[in-house]
């Protein structure tokens, strides 16, 4: 009886989500746009408040996923997506506030935030292995930037900044990606 409610749980809780899959469009478009404007801006000052703005969008864009992802799915890893979604809405936050500082300091601490970053998708990838059969994207795009993580970690400063604005751009490219190929997934649902 618990098997059947369990189940009868689960197809609803993918039905409600069946029935959202336009939003992973919309955020594809949104990530998309924020990649091409970081990667197409010549100027570096105004590219430095841009990135910070963005970063700091990218973050609650990101917050907003993970906290609707959270009151979607049931069990498991329900409180991973709540927990990153609350770090992020206080990343964003912070990142609003002050752009420009925001670009240093992620400069700074680029090579972390990659770690922290690819460590997610990797969890992310392992966890829903089972119901996504393309989870080894999520696998390899965390590789990726666990290995870029090291590499950035040993850049200085000024290349780290000229980095941020390149992986930056990729990092959201790589989001919007995900995002449509989510889409089209969710959809199947229904």
């Amino acid at each position: 009886m618990a098997a059947k409610a369990s189940s009868a749980a689960s197809a609803g809780s993918q039905k409600q989500l069946a029935g959202i899959w336009w939003m992973w469009i919309v955020f594809g478009i949104l990530w998309t746009v924020a990649a091409l404007v970081i990667l197409q801006e010549n100027n570096p000052a105004v590219a430095k408040a841009t990135v910070g703005l963005i970063i700091g969008i990218m973050f609650l864009v990101t917050a907003l996923q993970n906290l609707v992802i959270a009151s979607l799915i049931e069990g498991g890893i329900k409180w991973l997506f709540g927990i990153f979604g609350v770090l992020f809405v206080i990343a964003g936050i912070v990142a609003l506030a002050n752009p420009q500082e925001t670009f240093r300091a992620i400069a700074d601490v680029l090579g972390f935030l990659f770690l922290i970053v690819g460590v997610f998708w990797i969890i992310e990838a392992f966890a829903m292995r089972e119901g996504n059969e393309l989870w080894w994207m999520g696998l390899v795009a965390g590789i990726l930037m666990v290995v870029l993580a090291f590499i950035t970690s040993g850049q200085l400063f000024w290349e780290k900044q000229q980095l941020l604005l390149l992986f930056a751009g990729i990092w959201a490219l790589m989001a919007g990606i995900t995002d449509f190929v989510r889409a089209w997934q969710i959809k199947q649902l229904n």
